[in-house]
């Protein structure tokens, strides 16, 4: 069955000495695999819609296991993430967590929405940690562990939040801190912001200031809750990681 889709390519990699086996995150079925045959032979017209951030439109002949990519039309190319180290480690960093979160062929379109959004801002020249921080985000939700933010996770009260707890999966008031020695102490701006990196869409951020306190603050956070409850290891983090240091 033909199936016309929007997508973007969020996994390649090299299939025997001329095709591509490739992860297509699309708009309407979710995240499929698909074979781009002939993609590494010269001049081949597959190649240049099968290149990882590739946003295109596709053709693709769906069967039980992987489907068939006949025919691309590149919409966005984002040839500058490509170009550039640093770019190219945050958008490999959120490609894989999509790819290692989200189960084949389920389709959601908040997420699709929210990763291209991503992939725009960080062609845009918005803070590349504050959009992976969002989306990273985002992503928890649907994968079913979020962290708690609107009250805290000991008494369900919603006042004097004042630390986050790891274990408890969630956002401590002062009374209950106790509970967990090893909480991160946090102000109310880094509440806000945790909340408004869960809430708010990255399609309505605009160029958002973050002091760099508060980004490694949360940082710090984002990356103990995904080593606690993610349980997948990613390369692409390892990379960035490298890359952080190096800037």
């Amino acid at each position: 069955m033909l199936e016309k889709v929007e997508g973007v390519i969020i996994r390649a990699q090299n299939y025997g000495e001329t095709h591509v086996i490739a992860t297509l995150f699309t708009d309407k079925l979710g995240k499929i695999g698909v074979i781009a045959r002939g993609a590494k032979k010269p001049k081949s017209r597959m190649a240049a819609v099968s290149q990882m951030f590739i946003h295109g439109q596709y053709l693709v002949r769906i069967g039980k296991g992987l489907g068939v990519l006949e025919q691309g039309e590149v919409i966005q190319s984002h040839r500058r993430i490509r170009e550039d180290i640093v770019l190219t480690a945050y958008a490999s960093y959120i490609a894989e967590l999509t790819d290692k979160l989200l189960d084949e062929k389920s389709p959601n379109y908040f997420i699709y929405q929210q990763f291209m959004a991503t992939l725009k801002g960080l062609t845009g020249d918005k803070d590349p940690l504050v959009l992976t921080m969002m989306y990273e985000m985002k992503l928890y939700k649907i994968a079913g562990f979020a962290p708690i933010l609107d009250y805290c996770q000991r008494c369900k009260q919603t006042k004097d939040i004042s630390g986050f707890s790891v274990k408890e999966g969630g956002v401590l008031c002062k009374r209950c801190l106790a509970s967990d020695p090893n909480h991160i102490s946090i102000n109310q701006t880094q509440l806000k912001l945790l909340r408004l990196f869960s809430e708010v869409g990255l399609e309505r951020i605009a160029n958002i200031s973050v002091k760099e306190e508060n980004k490694n603050k949360i940082k710090n956070i984002l990356e103990q809750y995904y080593d606690t409850y993610g349980g997948l290891a990613l390369k692409s983090k390892k990379f960035l990681k490298q890359i952080d240091l190096f800037s």
